[in-house]
């Protein structure tokens, strides 16, 4: 039935003084929220609420989305999908609002959707319908996630859910530089057509690395965002090469205290030999300032002692010959 009213509005489609207006720009409608894609229309005359019919159509399947004429709801060639989600607002239907409700918005409702008006005269017009979710934060998640060194190959991946559309996603690192080159990127969607964004970025690990992944909704015009911070661990000795630095060591100090110790003895040596020839030159000075005379080098002091032995052993000699005379 609505079919054969919707020919017998084109029909009079020619002559049709009516005119609709509908937004140009896309109605943005937040997933699961309820939305108002407007549709006015001018009279010129006072009518009747019976005068009017409405009808909303999707544009490209022509499948109904609402029907009203005869003064009340005509649904019962409404697609499935939009039952007990529908209604216009009749109270505003004489003042030339035929606005369709539409609740609880699903992904599967983006579209476009035409709006049929007829009171006497008729005229139509199409609006797009899109919808947008928000995702999560995003979580991002090292590989490997330990043992970490500068110079090693890791992947970031950086996961959102729940939104819709597609949203860009860009990755920079600590000094603000665009690294999407580096990036894959897939979406996943779930039962209700909201998607799951994962990206993962793959670099070369530096002492102290920073990053950010964000992601931007490109209707709702919001930014979700992470910063990261990924610190390689210095190199560590291998067990082998451990223990030979340890042997190393361990030689070393010991060949120091060896030398120190031999050291200690040369000192103590030269100290001793020193000290000897120090009390050896007081026993000169000693025996200068008794004899009154200078003993210039060795071989003086030793040709004194021996004519002192030999003058000691005249007199031991004269004392003996005194004694056999006797």
């Amino acid at each position: 039935m609505l079919a054969l009213l919707l020919l017998a509005m084109l029909a009079v489609h020619a002559v049709a003084k009516l005119e609709l207006q509908v937004p140009e720009l896309p109605v943005v409608a937040l997933h699961g929220k309820d939305v108002a894609l407007n549709c006015s229309f001018n009279h010129t005359s006072p009518f009747n609420l019976s005068d009017v019919t409405v009808f909303w159509q999707l544009t490209d399947t022509k499948r109904s989305v609402h029907g009203f004429f005869m003064g009340q709801d005509q649904l019962t060639e409404q697609a499935e999908s939009y039952a007990n989600r529908t209604s216009l607002f009749p109270s505003q239907l004489t003042m030339g609002n035929a606005s369709l409700l539409l609740r609880r918005v699903a992904v599967a409702d983006e579209g476009s959707y035409t709006c049929f008006v007829r009171v006497q005269e008729y005229d139509s017009a199409a609006l797009l319908l899109q919808v947008a979710a928000p995702y999560t934060k995003p979580e991002v998640t090292l590989e490997p996630e330990s043992n970490l060194r500068p110079g090693d190959e890791v992947a970031l991946t950086c996961v959102a859910y729940g939104g819709y559309p597609k949203a860009d996603v860009i990755w920079q690192d600590g000094s603000g530089r665009n690294l999407t080159d580096n990036i894959t990127t897939s979406v996943v969607a779930n039962e209700q057509g909201l998607f799951t964004m994962t990206s993962v970025l793959t670099v070369v690990l530096e002492p102290n690395s920073s990053f950010s992944c964000r992601l931007i909704n490109p209707l709702l015009s919001e930014e979700r965002s992470i910063f990261v911070t990924v610190t390689g661990q210095n190199i560590a000795f291998p067990p082998v090469a451990l223990w030979v630095t340890v042997g190393l060591a361990v030689c070393l100090l010991g060949l120091l205290i060896a030398l120190a110790a031999v050291c200690r003895r040369k000192i103590k040596e030269s100290c001793e030999e020193a000290r000897r020839e120090a009390e050896e030159a007081k026993e000169l000075e000693e025996e200068e300032s008794k004899t009154g005379q200078s003993i210039p080098t060795w071989s003086s002091l030793i040709f004194s002692r021996s004519v002192a032995a030999e003058g000691h052993l005249i007199k031991v000699l004269r004392l003996s010959s005194t004694y056999m005379y006797t």
